[in-house]
């Protein structure tokens, strides 16, 4: 990850520095002592995140990530001050920032909290190319006389877009999802009065862990959508799933751990993750 940092304090930006050097966090791109200067800089640097004082000359941190934001959306913020005004941390994150950290710095809490940004940047980005790829092989078209030999039925076709909407598609317990999706609605059956692990136990030896790899790939799919959804709230994929194969309030528990305003994740409740999933490849297959 490439930081910039900007303090009017040279003491704050060499403390930085030395946590992000020290600790493998990245590498510094650049440091300002102002706004103005680092306003200037970004378009040149092109880092990946920004840390930036809230009081400083010239211009305050969060002026500052408004202008940047209008033509640097993707850019991650974190600020720091003195200041413990909720109001004002409030429009901080109203702003735009990821985190908001409270001086006098602490290096664990810093290094702690720069690496679940740079964690949650990587998720990101790491969804964003799995959607650019899905949607290139949607658009793409079959050349004339192309035969397919293997035609796979359409809910199936559906619910392996969907995985891939999620981003879950390439951990372990996505083959496991499919396995147990196709055989409930072959048996025209749901996930009620039966155990998950009842279920695991007709494809596999050992049950616990295809239920134990289910259960973290459907939380994977949650912890992709949350990070999606505080970097696009808008987002098809997000409002979509975010509402059917989870439950909202439990997305947006996920979204505030993320950004370090709860201790607690959210939660999935599998039954429920796979119900949603029949319903959705069966609906719209």
């Amino acid at each position: 990850m490439k930081f910039y940092l900007i303090d009017d304090d040279k003491n704050v930006l060499h403390i930085l520095k030395r946590i992000i050097r020290d600790r493998g966090l990245g590498e510094i791109a650049g440091t300002a002592e102002n706004g103005v200067d680092a306003l200037t800089d970004l378009p040149l640097i092109n880092p990946d995140i920004v840390i930036v004082d809230l009081l400083m000359p010239e211009i305050d941190g969060i002026t500052f990530v408004k202008r940047a934001r209008s033509y640097a959306p993707d850019l991650t913020f974190i600020m720091l001050s003195q200041v413990a005004s909720k109001d004002m941390i409030a429009d901080a994150y109203s702003a735009g920032i990821e985190f908001y950290i409270h001086k006098p710095i602490n290096s664990i809490e810093v290094e702690s909290i720069l690496r679940k940004v740079s964690e949650s940047l990587t998720a990101r980005r790491t969804l964003q190319q799995v959607q650019t790829i899905f949607q290139t092989q949607q658009n793409f078209v079959q050349p004339q006389g192309f035969i397919n030999d293997t035609v796979e039925k359409p809910y199936i076709i559906r619910l392996k877009g969907i995985l891939q909407k999620l981003g879950i598609t390439g951990e372990r317990g996505s083959k496991d999802i499919i396995s147990l999706v196709d055989y409930l609605i072959q048996h025209n059956q749901k996930v009620d009065n039966v155990t998950l692990c009842e279920l695991c136990s007709r494809f596999s030896d050992n049950p616990k862990s295809m239920e134990q790899r289910i259960r973290r790939t459907a939380n994977m799919g949650m912890v992709n959508l949350a990070n999606l959804g505080l970097e696009d709230y808008a987002n098809d994929t997000f409002t979509t799933y975010s509402n059917s194969l989870y439950n909202f309030e439990q997305v947006r528990r996920e979204m505030d751990f993320i950004r370090g305003k709860s201790v607690r994740h959210g939660n999935v409740k599998i039954k429920n993750f796979l119900n949603a999933l029949i319903q959705e490849c069966t609906e719209r297959a």
